[in-house]
């Protein structure tokens, strides 16, 4: 009696135990939204994990969080896409801060140009500006440290620091014998989103003159009170839209900058990722009719791009300038349980007809290249050669 009481518990628990086990097994497969791929082993990770934490001779420098970070980041690396990245939250921080526009370093957006660390565009008034970096410089050292195997975040994190301080960047410009320094201080980069002013032609007439410095949460707003406040009311009929040096940001902003330039339902820019979408507008664009002139240069990438191809393909409308940077991609910003961020191409963009762009970059119809004479002199052959063209449309 004793026997079959014992094996009879012994059954109940067996059964409770794997109850227990399978359905919470089958509930969690249900619930867990963020689980490993079964396909995948990860005992691996899990084993050199270990061995660190077994061999290592310092065991006060073994970071558990860095050593997750720095696999996260090591995982984004691996795709081999500058623009596919991992930020801590300190990192993300200061990512977000850029969005907005204000943030400490030398005021330059930095790129890769087949694989080669390059300034995409110095921002207006920055210390990278006036300390004479342009458009297309390559970066051969960051205070002595050789850029040749860093990543883009990497760099940018080595560039940029607290108001005051000095990086040494190593520059090499076509043309020149050879690299050259320019010791550079940081400061609070302001950087402002869009600029208006009043070009007059020989004969007097009044050319509305648009800058656009890049594509921030605000350029919509400040663009829309613009185009209200001096351009519809003062009842200006031309328009000069300046992409120069403009490298792009939330792809949302341009499209809506694209949109008061086009009829409705026009595309302005096609997607690619695991669909194919067309972006088209929605209204007439109160600017759907002015004569316009566009001006880019190497600086100008992504959305600047974007919105010199929508207006081009669409209207046909002249660009001035210089071969533009070649960015044809879209990212996308997933913020993870700790605040940090993962930022992810998502998807390639092309122009309403079709052209995919990266690499490439944006032919302008007019050619006209800054020389190292009108730098110095501070003269502007392109914005010269934009009111030119405009006063005959």
């Amino acid at each position: 009696m004793n026997l079959r009481r014992k094996f009879f518990f012994s059954f109940l628990i067996f059964i409770l135990l794997g109850g227990s086990f399978f359905g919470g097994f089958y509930f969690g497969k249900l619930q867990c939204k963020i689980c490993p791929p079964e396909e995948i082993d990860f005992s691996l990770f899990w084993e050199a994990y270990h061995k660190l934490q077994e061999k290592f001779v310092d065991k006060g420098k073994i970071d558990i969080q860095k050593i997750i970070y720095g696999a996260i980041s090591g995982m984004a690396k691996s795709l081999g896409d500058p623009y596919t990245v991992f930020y801590t939250p300190e990192e993300a921080k200061k990512f977000k801060e850029d969005i907005r526009g204000s943030f400490e370093g030398i005021g330059a957006e930095i790129g890769m140009r087949k694989g080669q660390l390059v300034i995409v565009a110095p921002l207006e008034n920055s210390p990278a500006q006036k300390a004479g970096l342009r458009p297309g410089d390559k970066i051969i050292k960051i205070n002595g440290i050789l850029t040749v195997d860093l990543t883009l975040d990497e760099a940018v994190n080595l560039i940029r620091g607290p108001k005051g301080t000095e990086v040494t960047l190593t520059i090499f410009r076509e043309g020149w014998d050879q690299p050259k320094e320019f010791k550079i201080t940081r400061a609070l980069i302001k950087v402002p989103s869009v600029k208006f002013e009043i070009k007059k032609t020989l004969t007097g007439e009044e050319i509305a003159y648009i800058k656009i410095f890049h594509f921030s949460e605000n350029t919509s707003q400040d663009f829309n009170l613009i185009a209200h406040d001096e351009i519809l009311k003062r009842g200006l009929k031309k328009i000069i839209l300046d992409l120069r040096n403009n490298p792009g940001g939330i792809l949302q902003e341009a499209e809506n900058i694209a949109s008061w330039f086009l009829k409705k339902d026009q595309v302005i820019v096609i997607v690619e990722g695991k669909t194919k979408e067309e972006h088209r507008t929605k209204i007439d664009g109160k600017f759907s009719d002015y004569p316009i002139v566009i001006l880019i240069n190497n600086g100008s990438a992504s959305g600047s791009e974007i919105v010199a191809a929508a207006l081009r393909d669409n209207r046909g409308v002249i660009i001035v300038g210089e071969k533009s940077f070649g960015k044809g991609s879209v990212q996308e910003q997933e913020t993870l349980r700790d605040e940090s961020l993962l930022k992810i191409t998502t998807a390639k963009w092309l122009t309403p007809k079709g052209q995919y762009i990266s690499d490439l970059g944006l032919e302008p119809d007019v050619l006209v290249k800054m020389t190292e004479e009108d730098y110095e002199a501070e003269r502007d052959p392109q914005l010269e050669k934009a009111i030119e063209i405009i006063k005959n449309l």
